[in-house]
C-alpha cells in the first residue's frame, strides 16, 4: 500500500515544489486509506552494512572522515519512497527506517570500511582525518512499475584544503516482487550493500 500523511505531504511537497517548479506530481491516497493507517504506527527497519568478504590488501596509512550523505527531499526522511512514474512518487505506507535515511547510510558506510579493513581508519568528521568522504544520495527507491529497487549514490574523496581527489557515481538494483515493508526494505539492503561495497572498493586505491 501507498500513501502520503497528510502533514508529511505538504511539508513535501511544497519543498518540493521550490526545488522543481511545474515537474513533480505527487500521488495522493484516499482518505480511507489515510483514516486506517493513521492510527497503526509503522513498522522500523534498519540497514545491514556491506558484509565481509573484500580482496585482502594491506591497509592503506590514511585515515578517512565519512560524512553524512546528503539528499532532497522526501528522501532525506525516514520513509521508504516509492517511485510510482517518471514524475510520480510516493511513501510507503506501513513501514519506515529507524533513522533519517543519511544518518542510517553514514553508520553503514563506517561500518563497511571498516569490515573492509583496507583503511586505516574510518571516523566521523570532526575527528582528525586525512580525506573525507563525501556523498548523495541521487536515489533510493522502490520502483513500482519494475518490482524492482533503485539504489544510486554520488561519492567524492576531498583532500586537504578542500581539494577534490577523485569522484564517481555508484548505483545498483534488486528484485522486489511484492510492495510490502519486508520485501521492498530486504531489496534495498541488498542494492545497498553493493553500493556500498563499490564505495569501499573505489576509495581505498585513491588515498
Amino acid at each position: 500500500m501507498i500513501f502520503f500523511e497528510p502533514g508529511a505531504l505538504r511539508q513535501t511537497a511544497s519543498r518540493l515544489a521550490a526545488l522543481r517548479p511545474g515537474r513533480l506530481m505527487i500521488v495522493f491516497a484516499s482518505a480511507g486509506i489515510l483514516a486506517a493507517c493513521a492510527s497503526a504506527p509503522p513498522a522500523t527497519f534498519d540497514l545491514d552494512a556491506a558484509p565481509t568478504g573484500f580482496s585482502a590488501k594491506q591497509a592503506r596509512r590514511a585515515q578517512i572522515a565519512i560524512a553524512a550523505p546528503s539528499a532532497l527531499p522526501p528522501v532525506d526522511s525516514n520513509r521508504i519512497v516509492v517511485r510510482v512514474g517518471e514524475d510520480q512518487i510516493a511513501l510507503l505506507a506501513g513501514a519506515a527506517w529507524s533513522n533519517q535515511l543519511p544518518a542510517l547510510l553514514q553508520a553503514k558506510l563506517i561500518a563497511s570500511f571498516q569490515n573492509a579493513s583496507l583503511i586505516r581508519a574510518v571516523v566521523s568528521p570532526g575527528m582528525p582525518a586525512d580525506y573525507e568522504l563525501r556523498s548523495q544520495i541521487r536515489s533510493f527507491e522502490y520502483v513500482a512499475g519494475r518490482g524492482a529497487v533503485f539504489v544510486e549514490i554520488s561519492a567524492q574523496i576531498v583532500g586537504g584544503a578542500g581539494r577534490i581527489v577523485a569522484g564517481k557515481i555508484f548505483s545498483a538494483t534488486a528484485p522486489a516482487p511484492a510492495n510490502d515493508g519486508a520485501t521492498v526494505v530486504a531489496a534495498l539492503n541488498a542494492a545497498t550493500a553493493d553500493v556500498m561495497r563499490q564505495i569501499v572498493r573505489w576509495t581505498a586505491p585513491q588515498i
